[in-house]
């Protein structure tokens, strides 16, 4: 099984990361969680994504707020799907951290999620590895209708209670 790499530009980020971290518990995919900024830690976050494919990964999340470019640096440097969690900081609510991770060049993608969009990075790495992992892939289709039976249990006691 393919392994997700977590990437985040600082440990303030931890608390919007662990969301990720707890999905993919749930789901019993591995993961690794590094601390790399794309400002102060280029080399080791070039070496990291440069060399992710070998070590195993089947796709990376990076999650960074203010000027937000470790997705797209991580992106610069390996094939493998990135996903950009833009953070929300104590400027600009986030704002910032969106614009700069989705506003990438042609030819070097990230996909990108909600402000502290966190669970959603992790279900989408789920979906990507689900490509080549029946497991994975069933797994996500218990969740899904899992999910669907407690909505619609939900709308079943507001009409009762509402609907006279």
């Amino acid at each position: 099984m393919k392994k997700i790499g977590i990437i985040m530009g600082s440990d303030s980020d931890l608390p919007v990361v662990e969301k990720a971290m707890t999905t993919l518990d749930e789901f019993g995919v591995p993961y690794e969680v590094h601390v790399f900024s794309a400002h102060r830690t280029p080399v080791e976050a070039k070496e990291f994504s440069a060399n992710a494919r070998a070590n195993g990964f089947g796709a990376i999340i990076a999650a960074a707020g203010k000027a937000a470019h470790l997705a797209g640096a991580i992106a610069a440097n390996t094939t493998l799907p990135v996903i950009g969690i833009p953070v929300k900081a104590s400027t600009l609510d986030g704002l910032d951290a969106l614009l700069s991770t989705v506003q990438m060049p042609a030819g070097i993608p990230v996909a990108t999620v909600a402000i502290d969009g966190a669970a959603n990075a992790a279900l989408l790495a789920l979906q990507i590895l689900s490509v080549n992992d029946e497991e994975v892939a069933a797994k996500l289709d218990a969740q899904r209708k899992s999910a669907s039976e407690n909505v619609l249990k939900k709308n079943a006691e507001i009409e009762k209670r509402f609907n006279k």
